[in-house]
């Protein structure tokens, strides 16, 4: 019976770490693992609480192993990807407080088709058009502003623009 439990175990722990470091994704390779440590637990334990406290036991391990196996520089190097986007280097996020944009007017400052540069009171931002192309030195009007997209449109004849 112990050789059972053993064998349950190493073979649990084995595939487990297959589905970790070998195959990606959580398949049938994890459940077995799962499913062969769950039945060593449960064949070892005389009780339930034994096995809860086996169950535990076993949980705390594994998150002890997995926490100094994650503290190794090289497996957090395959893991985690270390390089930075700095804004020195050109990486600039999009604005996020254009809430007062809707209504206001500006001049097409490149071609939209439908994507380009409008200038709205001498700052310039990427701007979308609703699908058609709206030519370089025309007035827009901002619509809507969904996340980073500022979506703009030519008023219509009559419209006022402000």
């Amino acid at each position: 019976m112990l050789g059972l439990i053993a064998l349950l175990a190493i073979a649990g722990i084995i595939l487990l770490a297959v589905e970790i470091f070998v195959i990606p994704g959580f398949g049938v390779s994890g459940i077995l693992g799962i499913i062969a440590l769950t039945a060593a637990i449960i064949i070892a334990a005389k009780s339930v609480v034994e096995a809860l406290l086996y169950g535990g036991i076993v949980l705390i391990l594994i998150g002890l192993a997995v926490y100094y196996a994650l503290r190794t520089n090289k497996l957090q190097k395959r893991l985690f990807l270390k390089t930075r986007q700095a804004n020195s280097d050109g990486y600039v996020a999009p604005r996020v407080n254009d809430i007062d944009l809707p209504g206001r007017c500006g001049r097409a400052l490149t071609p939209l088709r439908p994507a380009g540069t409008a200038e709205f009171d001498g700052e310039r931002l990427d701007v979308v058009t609703e699908g058609g192309f709206i030519a370089k030195g025309a007035i827009v009007k901002v619509l809507r502003v969904e996340g980073a997209r500022i979506i703009v449109r030519e008023p219509e004849p009559g419209e006022k623009a402000e």
